[in-house]
């Protein structure tokens, strides 16, 4: 298990810094989330470019929260490198870890399948024949998990760079630094204590992605902790993020729905876009 830090103190001067970024993670991030993604949806009806700027500012936004807190791990004295998972594993996952791992694969799977057959796009509701009143949410939560994948070639290749962000990210932002600091203001939590609190906080994040997004990415969030605490490492859940991420790379656009009452001028609806 990985030797998360008994105590504050082991942040020195950096301990205020520490909290105030691990408290954003739970109460900022789902408040600025939903804000962009409702900018998002609102950009996405009239233009063709609003999904690669969100993609751009959602790496923007990643890699900037993930080098603060480097900075303030860094500046913290006492906490070395394997107390934020920054090691090579030294440990296995036990059997249910495991058995949680192989089901997010299998999950992740099963989900690219039936992406693949359209089974999704055709059991998505009927969408709004005009655009939403200001300051209503854009779209149901179907909507605004789905407008988020990539239709054309270059949102592809844009969003494998996301994909591979939010693995390294993410893992390192709610897994590594995160738990270290709660262990460090809890003190002795138990390791389910600590996978309950990680997962809570990675579904938070979601928000935007309405109860059921919340619970299943909050679910996500607890295997990749466990993943962490029982390896003393962050590089398996982070190629496990990253792949379960990139999985939707798999799924060509003619099989996703049109996310916007209408197709934009001059623009091809997603059904009929190139795979």
């Amino acid at each position: 298990m990985t030797d998360l830090p008994d105590s504050l103190a082991a942040f020195g001067p950096a301990a205020l810094s520490a909290v105030v970024v691990a408290v954003y993670l739970v109460v900022g991030e789902p408040l600025v989330g939903q804000v962009l993604h409702r900018r998002f949806e609102g950009r996405l009806r009239t233009d063709p470019a609003a999904r690669r700027s969100f993609y751009l500012r959602l790496m923007v936004l990643e890699w900037g929260l993930a080098v603060l807190a480097l900075v303030v791990w860094l500046a913290a004295p006492g906490v070395d490198a394997a107390a934020v998972g920054l090691a090579w594993p030294t440990g296995l996952p036990g059997p249910v870890t495991g058995a949680g791992t192989v089901l997010v694969l299998v999950m992740a799977l099963a989900s690219v399948r039936a992406l693949r057959s359209g089974a999704l796009a055709r059991a998505v509701p009927p969408r709004p024949s005009a655009a939403p009143a200001q300051g209503r949410h854009a779209e149901p939560p179907v909507h605004a998990t789905l407008a988020l994948l990539p239709r054309s070639p270059a949102e592809r290749r844009l969003f494998s760079v996301v994909g591979v962000t939010a693995g390294v990210c993410e893992e390192w932002l709610y897994r590594g630094f995160f738990l270290a600091v709660v262990a460090a203001v809890a003190g002795g939590l138990p390791q389910l204590a600590l996978v309950a609190v990680a997962g809570v906080a990675f579904g938070l994040a979601h928000a935007y992605q309405g109860l059921p997004g919340v619970v299943l990415t909050g679910a996500l969030g607890a295997v990749f902790a466990a993943l962490y605490l029982q390896t003393g490492s962050l590089l398996l859940p982070v190629l496990l993020h990253a792949a379960v991420d990139l999985r939707f790379l798999l799924v060509p656009a003619s099989a996703l729905p049109d996310p916007v009452p209408g197709p934009l001028p001059g623009r091809r609806p997603a059904g009929g876009a190139p795979a």
